[in-house]
């Protein structure tokens, strides 16, 4: 089982390869990204780190408010994706 991880205020900078050598100080990382934006390929400033449960809540406090690549880090247990709902629209309405 694993635990991941939100990296938050990322310098824009910042690659999956350097946010998994960060993370890696304090435990085996099984994965890294930095999300980016879909249509410009650029850093949106936040990624996520998969680790461990043991070696994730050290690297949580390990790491949070740290200053990393000029920015201090927001680092917290991440929380489940919410349903965004998605799907549907583009229905025709009748005007009265």
């Amino acid at each position: 089982m694993s635990q991941k991880i939100y990296v938050g205020n990322l310098s824009f900078q910042t690659t999956d390869e350097g946010l998994s050598q960060l993370f890696g100080q304090h435990g085996e990382v099984l994965s890294a990204v930095v999300v980016t934006d879909r249509d410009t390929g650029r850093s949106r400033g936040f990624g996520f780190v998969e680790m461990e449960p043991t070696a994730a809540k050290t690297a949580i406090g390990a790491l949070d408010q740290t200053e990393f690549e000029g920015r201090n880090l927001r680092v917290n247990e991440a929380k489940p994706r919410e349903d965004r709902g998605g799907g549907g629209g583009g229905g025709r309405r009748e005007r009265w």
